[in-house]
């Protein structure tokens, strides 16, 4: 299911819109149903309608006992079920135009269908005397499973609800998918986020924060063995910290921006709202702390600290790489760069690396590493040739390498021609072999790659690094 919908969202929007529409309208149709025939039969029955399929076990004395602790827990559980307004909320710039009006009616319609689900089940789940089992004891069946079975018995219509129901359930992870890809892009817009994240893809939609969602969730669910009842204290602790957060945020934000009574009455309502989702965090890690809540307590730091560290990241990289002098540089008069070419062997590719480097500079070295076995062998004798009258050619320059070691001497030598040359910049011209296919590239030896990670991890900037491509055509 997280496969399908990755790949289902990395679509795009539209896409993943249309192809949730079916579930969703036969999960809310099937219960609807449900509620209407199990009413019509609390009508008829004179409030004491007899259930189809009588649900397991009977309500023991204990059981019935409410304390403050078990509303405690209901409320910690039931307010996730708020997550929706978030999804609404972060979502409104995907509505179409004008968005406000549009927003806030999916917003009603929510309200209004959660209000007639959930109240409806719990009135009937009264009258045919229906208790919640635990999720890890035998014979477990979910609260909608023993109404549906009580009302409509356990045919076609059961089974279709019970779909219904697991379909709803699997894609209301969707409602992650369609958020966490946009608040990533706005956190890396403020440089708390790699800034690769604020990138869309080919589809519109930005494919790295799904691909990211994709994979964290994954490690959860493994991590939790796929029981959704132990990630839901993870879930509910950081959705209402960040309702809290925002909510104080809008205060701050009336407080600096706006004026007049409206001011006041834009405080008040998000002022409430801080409070009111700042005592339900409290709630629900204090309810659910044993549980899981403490995995977010103890990760939050952690995610915030993270976070600093890459916005540390992005200012010492502006600082670094802002232009001096606030002018352009390009009168400047520039001394022409000394040219090295690695020369393995006498090719075509060799030659056209070193006729490339002969037109950015005078100064070009050729440099090649000798073992035993090519004392006698230098590389221009492989040319096959004599040097024409008045031609400018290389300077060879031969590194001996008794240990048959190729890149670190190579990279040794230009690192000594940079330190012999302060005034000057070392371009380093790498003749590049490119296959058709992927694994012809595992037939050869990868020096040339080996060399260039090694000239950029020296971390000189006086040194650059040019690969002259040759496409093999066969």
């Amino acid at each position: 299911m997280l496969v399908i919908l990755t790949i289902v969202n990395l679509r795009g929007v539209k896409e993943a819109g249309t192809a949730f529409v079916a579930p969703t309208y036969l999960f809310v149709g099937t219960l609807v149903v449900v509620i209407l025939i199990g009413f019509y039969k609390v009508v008829v029955s004179g409030g004491h309608p007899v259930a189809i399929v009588a649900p397991p076990g009977s309500v023991g004395p204990s059981m019935q006992l409410v304390g403050v602790w078990i509303l405690v827990k209901a409320f910690a559980s039931g307010c996730t079920a708020l997550t929706g307004v978030e999804a609404v909320s972060n979502g409104v710039q995907a509505f179409r135009k004008p968005v406000v009006p549009a927003a806030r009616a999916t917003l009603t319609a929510i309200i209004a269908i959660l209000i007639v689900l959930l109240g409806g089940i719990a009135v009937l789940l009264k009258y045919y005397g229906i208790m919640a089992t635990d999720p890890g004891a035998p014979g477990y069946q979910s609260v909608l499973s023993m109404l549906t079975a009580a009302v409509t018995g356990k045919g076609i219509f059961y089974d279709l609800t019970m779909f219904s129901v697991l379909l709803v359930l699997c894609l209301s992870a969707n409602t992650s998918f369609a958020d966490f890809p946009r608040l990533c892009r706005m956190i890396a817009r403020d440089d708390y986020l790699p800034h690769s994240l604020t990138t869309r893809g080919r589809r519109l939609v930005f494919s790295q924060g799904i691909w990211a969602l994709a994979i964290f969730a994954a490690l959860l669910l493994i991590l939790f063995g796929g029981v959704t009842d132990r990630l839901i204290p993870l879930f509910a602790v950081g959705a209402f910290m960040a309702f809290t957060l925002s909510q104080a945020g809008m205060v701050g934000h009336w407080w600096k921006t706006d004026s007049g009574a409206e001011k006041w009455r834009n405080i008040f309502f998000n002022g409430l709202g801080a409070v009111a989702t700042g005592i339900t965090v409290m709630i629900i890690v204090v309810a659910k702390f044993v549980e899981g809540a403490w995995v977010v307590v103890l990760l939050l730091p952690a995610v915030l600290l993270f976070m600093g560290r890459i916005r540390h990241h992005y200012q010492l990289v502006e600082e670094e790489t802002v232009l001096k002098g606030g002018g352009v540089v390009l009168e400047t008069v520039l001394t022409p760069p000394i040219v090295i070419v690695p020369v393995e062997r006498w090719s075509a590719a060799t030659e056209k690396a070193l006729q490339f480097a002969m037109t950015l500079s005078p100064d070009v070295e050729a440099v090649h590493v000798t073992c035993e076995s090519y004392e006698n062998n230098p590389p221009w004798e492989w040319a096959g040739g004599q040097r024409p009258e008045g031609a400018r050619i290389p300077k060879l320059v031969t590194l001996p390498s008794p240990y048959r070691l190729v890149v670190h001497p190579i990279l040794d030598y230009i690192t000594k021609v940079e330190k012999e040359n302060p005034e000057r910049t070392i371009a380093v011209v790498i003749a590049t072999i490119v296959e058709q296919h992927w694994y012809h590239y595992f037939l050869h030896n990868q020096r040339g790659q080996m060399l260039t990670a090694l000239l950029l991890l020296s971390g000189d900037e006086r040194i650059n690094i040019i690969n002259v491509p040759w496409h093999l055509k066969a």
